[in-house]
C-alpha cells in the first residue's frame, strides 16, 4: 500500500480542477441572467413566459444531464486504472445515451401543453411560453451531447477547455439574444421566442467547440476517440443508466426542492415571492462554489478508486471537505455582514427588502452543512454509489425540506403563513443531509479499506 499523500499537493490539484469548472458554471448562469434582462426590456408578458419556460427547460435539462454525469465516474475509473483502451468506447456510449435521452426531452419541450396546464399557467403566458420551449427543443440534442463531452473532459482532468467554450458561448449568446428578441440589424422582433432560439443556437455552438477540441487536441490523440466507432452496446448503456438515473434524479430532487417553493410561495403575496426569488437566486449563485469543488472531488476520488488507491481517495475527500467547509464558513460570515448592501442591489422595494433581509440568516446558516453534503454526495458518486443517495436526497429535500416547509408555512400552529417556514425547513434538511451523507461516505470508505486489507 502506498503511503498517504500530503494534503498540500491534493489541495492544489483540487483547486486547479475546481476553478475552471466554477468559471464555466458562472458563465452558464450569466446567460440565464442575460435572458431575464434582455426580455425584461421587451415586455412583461414575454418576461413571464421566459420565467416559466426557463424553469421547465432547466428542470428537463438538469434531469437528463444528471443521467449523463455517469460518464464522469466511469471514465475517471478507467483513467485511474490505466485502462486507456476503454476510454474511447465509454465516451462513445455516452454520446449514444445522450441521443437516446434527447428523444423524450425534445418531445417534452416541443409539446409542453400538459406541463403548462399542470402548473396552471395563464393562457396568454402559456402561448408565449410554448413558443419559447419549442425553440429551445431544437438545441436540446446539442446540449446533451455537449454535456457528455463536459463530463468526459472533467473525468480526464481537462476542465479548462470547458471554461474557454463557456466564454465563447456567453459572448455569442448576449448579442444574438438581444438581436432576436428586439429585432436588431433588420431582424423581426421575436420576444421570448428569440431568447429560446438563441439558447438553441449557442447549444450547437458549444457542441461544435467541444467536437473540434476532441478531434484536434494532441492530448486526446493517443486515445483514438473516433478511430473505431462503436454502435450502441446494451450492456454498457444499461451500466451508465444504472449509475446515471439515480444521479439525475438526485440532482432533480435537490434543485426542484428549491424551485417548487416559488409555486407555493405565490399564494403568500408578491412581496414574499419576490423576496424568496432574490434570496434563492443568491443561494444558487453561492452554491456554485461547493459544487465546483465537489466535481473536482468526484474526478480525483474516481481516479484514485479506479487505481485501487484507497489511501489517496480518503485523503482527497478529507482535503476537499476541509477546503469546502473553510470556504463555506467564510462565505457565510461575509454574507451576514454584507446582507444589507447585497439585498439593496437586488431590489428597491422596501417591503421586499425587509422580507429578504429576514431570509438572509438562513442561507448564512446552511453554508457549512450544504458544503458537507454536496462534497459527500459527489464523493459517493466517485465510488459509484448512487441509488441509496438518491433515496436519501428524496427523504431530506422533498420530505423534510419541501413537505416540512409547506407544513411550517401553512399549517404549523401558532404562526402566521410566512415564506421563512420553507427556509427553516431547508436548513434542517441540509443539516440532516450532511449527517446522513457523511455517515454513508464513512461506511463506503471503511468497507473499501477492509476489502483492500483482506
Amino acid at each position: 500500500m502506498s503511503p498517504p499523500e500530503a494534503p498540500g499537493p491534493i489541495a492544489r490539484r483540487l483547486v486547479h480542477h475546481a476553478w475552471p469548472v466554477l468559471v464555466a458554471q458562472l458563465l452558464s448562469m450569466s446567460m440565464m441572467v442575460a435572458d431575464t434582462l434582455i426580455v425584461g426590456r421587451y415586455g412583461t408578458l414575454d418576461l413571464a413566459a421566459v420565467a416559466v419556460g426557463s424553469g421547465l427547460y432547466i428542470s428537463v435539462v438538469m434531469l437528463l444531464v444528471g443521467v449523463l454525469q455517469a460518464v464522469a465516474p466511469t471514465v475517471a475509473h478507467h483513467v485511474g486504472a490505466g485502462r486507456d483502451e476503454e476510454i474511447a468506447p465509454a465516451l462513445q456510449q455516452g454520446f449514444w445515451l445522450a441521443l437516446m435521452l434527447a428523444v423524450p426531452g425534445v418531445v417534452l419541450l416541443a409539446f409542453p401543453a400538459p406541463l403548462l396546464a399542470l402548473a396552471n399557467v395563464p393562457p396568454e403566458v402559456a402561448a408565449v411560453t410554448r413558443g419559447y420551449l419549442q425553440a429551445t427543443a431544437a438545441g436540446l440534442p446539442a446540449v446533451l451531447l455537449y454535456r457528455t463531452f463536459y463530463a468526459f473532459s472533467n473525468a480526464m482532468g481537462r476542465p479548462r477547455v470547458l471554461m474557454a467554450i463557456g466564454f465563447l458561448v456567453a459572448a455569442a449568446h448576449v448579442p444574438l439574444a438581444w438581436s432576436l428578441v428586439h429585432g436588431a440589424v433588420g431582424l423581426a422582433p421575436l420576444g421570448a421566442v428569440g431568447a429560446g432560439v438563441s439558447t438553441a443556437t449557442v447549444g450547437w455552438l458549444a457542441l461544435a467547440g467541444g467536437t473540434v477540441y476532441l478531434v484536434r487536441s494532441s492530448a486526446y490523440r493517443p486515445y483514438r476517440l473516433f478511430a473505431h466507432w462503436h454502435g450502441p452496446r446494451p450492456g454498457e448503456l444499461l451500466g451508465l443508466l444504472r449509475l446515471g438515473v439515480p444521479m439525475g434524479l438526485s440532482t432533480f430532487i435537490e434543485v426542484s426542492s428549491f424551485t417548487l417553493i416559488a409555486l407555493f410561495a405565490a399564494r403568500l403575496g408578491a412581496e414574499a415571492l419576490a423576496a424568496h426569488r432574490v434570496v434563492a437566486n443568491l443561494a444558487a449563485l453561492i452554491y456554485m462554489l461547493p459544487l465546483a469543488m465537489s466535481i473536482a472531488t468526484l474526478v480525483l476520488v474516481g481516479q484514485a478508486a479506479g487505481a485501487h488507491d484507497r489511501a489517496r481517495a480518503r485523503a482527497t475527500v478529507r482535503t476537499s471537505m476541509l477546503l469546502a467547509c473553510s470556504l463555506a464558513v467564510t462565505v457565510g460570515i461575509v454574507l451576514w455582514f454584507a446582507r444589507e448592501p447585497i439585498v439593496a442591489l437586488a431590489t428597491t422595494d422596501p417591503a421586499v427588502r425587509t422580507v429578504a433581509l429576514g431570509l438572509m440568516i438562513y442561507i448564512c446558516l446552511y453554508q457549512l452543512s450544504d458544503a458537507v453534503q454536496t462534497v459527500a454526495a459527489h464523493a459517493l458518486r466517485a465510488y459509484k454509489v448512487t441509488f441509496l443517495p438518491m433515496l436519501l436526497h428524496a427523504a431530506c429535500f422533498w420530505g423534510v425540506g419541501l413537505a416540512g416547509g409547506y407544513w411550517l408555512t401553512f399549517h404549523a400552529p401558532g404562526r402566521e403563513p410566512d415564506v421563512a417556514g420553507f427556509w427553516e425547513a431547508a436548513v434542517v434538511a441540509t443539516v440532516l443531509a450532511s449527517v446522513v451523507f457523511g455517515w454513508l461516505l464513512h461506511v463506503v470508505q471503511t468497507r473499501n479499506a477492509d476489502a483492500q486489507a483482506a
